[in-house]
């Protein structure tokens, strides 16, 4: 596992269970979190992108969905929480803070273009898609590290163990 920056603390992650509505084992659960706080960790080493706004946003990206379904505003929920526990669950200087809330906000509307740690988060989740049962398409991930045939195959093998 990549070592951590310390910044994923026992106490967010209780706050972020006694408020998930969801399956906490779920797909969209902590063990997806896991994979997506993985996947963006071994991004950033080719990218650049900021590790704690990664690790916060593997966290933070799903915690408030409401259903496993369709649910539009869950990323700009995700938003809202994170600003919510800034300054007494985690740190954050202000552009770390707005990377993470815009990382939230558009994970899943299909963007691509964005700060190359913002990319960086919606790729490390785009490659877990494996477990709902899509293949992750190259033209819709943002960096060339994610679009790496060795990662794609690489995160789509660890996005089949649910």
């Amino acid at each position: 596992m990549t070592k951590s920056s310390g910044i994923i603390t026992g106490a967010l992650l209780a706050a972020l269970r006694r408020n998930f509505a969801l399956d906490w084992y779920g797909i969209h659960g902590i063990r997806h979190w896991g994979r997506v706080r993985t996947n963006g960790l071994r991004l950033s080493r080719v990218t650049g992108a900021n590790p704690r706004v990664i690790e916060l946003f593997a966290v933070l990206h799903d915690s408030h969905r409401l259903n496993d379904g369709h649910d539009p505003d869950h990323g700009s929920r995700g938003a809202e929480n994170a600003r919510r526990h800034h300054g007494h669950l985690f740190h954050l200087d202000q552009l770390e803070l707005e990377l993470l809330c815009e990382a939230c906000t558009g994970h899943s509307d299909g963007y691509t273009d964005a700060d190359v740690t913002v990319q960086t988060c919606w790729d490390a989740d785009r490659l877990d898609l494996g477990r709902v049962g899509i293949e992750p398409a190259p033209v819709k991930l943002c960096t060339a590290a994610a679009r790496d045939p060795e990662v794609l195959a690489w995160a789509y093998r660890r996005s089949l163990n649910r």
